[in-house]
């Protein structure tokens, strides 16, 4: 028996090669006679830049830029030679993982620094770049890249905007004379992991501002400055920031690069699973696993394992989700796609014990589900 596993990272537990390695390592230690092909997937989340790079045979370059604070730290791309793609991962050079709670600041914290990978990719003669936005720390509307790339903000008396993204209210031009020129011969693409638009209830900052420590006051600073920016857009462009489908993720950095740097956006597993050649890995696989942290309704938005589950189903092929935790009652659309779902926990015990002992609980998921495949009663 040929198994693909295919998961998601568990989030903020083990990433997406340490799930398919233990679901793997499990499955080897059970009675099935079985073959497991490891194909860890991103949707376009934190550690999605990484799997890219070790899916199409990339090389990391170190390079220093800016954290989402200022300081100076070394961050990396991948440079797939081959195709004359970069991969740059958001979070390696804005990602929240880069501070401490105290330190989280969505007013002043920036995309900076990307904006530096950005340039540092350009240098090494990148002609597509691939941009992974998931994790970020930043509320920034994509303003800290553009100001790294060459762009400038202004108030209404023509004073350099500072401190942004809480100055963006204050915002009344935007040039982009400034930009870097090979930016006009380079393709950016950007993996976009939920459909949040920029403004609104379900916008960039009354969504993702509180998870990044904005208070409620800090939420409508930055609401006022992205609906003063998409004016000017509007205004300049005659483009709509607000209504772009994928414009609030990271924070409004799709909607930012999209208008201003004609950024494509798209479905992060989606595109993931066609540039990684997932359907070859489906050839002749009699099973499919997969799963993240938690799979349930939300899932089906468009999240990795959902993406996985389309795929092998078209294939004709079963699926069987495995997460920390799935939904206690049976739900139509989730049978859908997954065949199975299966929790790891396998006792009583708080979060933080929980995700301790991920990889534990998913060897030994995976290894009762492999006992239960071998016996095969007829």
């Amino acid at each position: 028996m040929r198994i693909v596993i295919a998961p998601n990272a568990f989030k903020n537990s083990l990433h997406a090669t340490a799930v398919a390695d233990a679901i793997s390592m499990g499955l080897q230690q059970s009675k099935l006679n079985c073959e497991t092909v490891c194909f860890p997937v991103g949707d376009g989340g934190d550690g999605t830049g990484a799997l890219l790079v070790n899916h199409l045979g990339g090389k990391h370059i170190v390079t220093k830029v800016h954290d989402p604070l200022g300081r100076t730290i070394d961050a990396s791309f991948g440079m797939v030679a081959s195709a004359n793609t970069a991969i740059i991962e958001l979070a390696d050079a804005s990602g929240l993982r880069l501070l401490k709670p105290s330190e989280y600041d969505p007013l002043h914290a920036t995309t900076y620094g990307t904006g530096e990978l950005i340039k540092a990719a350009l240098d090494h003669g990148a002609a597509q770049i691939l941009l992974c936005i998931g994790g970020s720390a930043t509320v920034d509307a994509g303003t800290g890249i553009l100001s790294a790339l060459g762009a400038r903000f202004y108030d209404a008396a023509r004073n350099l905007l500072e401190g942004l993204p809480a100055s963006l209210t204050a915002v009344a031009a935007v040039n982009l004379l400034g930009l870097d020129e090979r930016l006009q011969k380079t393709g950016i693409t950007i993996l976009c992991d939920v459909e949040n638009i920029l403004l609104g209830e379900q916008g960039a900052a009354s969504v993702f501002g509180p998870q990044k420590g904005a208070t409620k006051a800090a939420v409508e600073i930055l609401e006022t400055g992205f609906r003063q920016l998409c004016n000017i857009a509007f205004d300049e462009s005659g483009k709509d920031m607000a209504t772009i489908k994928y414009g609030g993720a990271s924070g409004g950095v799709a909607a930012g690069l999209h208008t201003f740097l004609h950024a494509e956006l798209v479905h992060g597993i989606t595109h993931f699973l066609a540039v990684t050649g997932f359907e070859s890995a489906l050839q002749d696989a009699a099973l499919v696993i997969t799963g993240e942290g938690s799979l349930d309704v939300q899932t089906l938005e468009g999240k990795g394992p959902f993406g996985v589950a389309q795929k092998a189903r078209a294939n004709n092929i079963p699926v069987i989700g495995i997460a920390g935790k799935v939904p206690l009652q049976h739900h139509p659309k989730m049978q859908e796609y997954f065949d199975v779902l299966l929790p790891i926990s396998n006792e009583a015990m708080d979060l933080d014990e929980a995700m301790e002992k991920t990889h534990d609980n998913l060897v030994r998921t995976a290894r009762e589900l492999g006992n239960l495949l071998a016996l095969n009663i007829r």
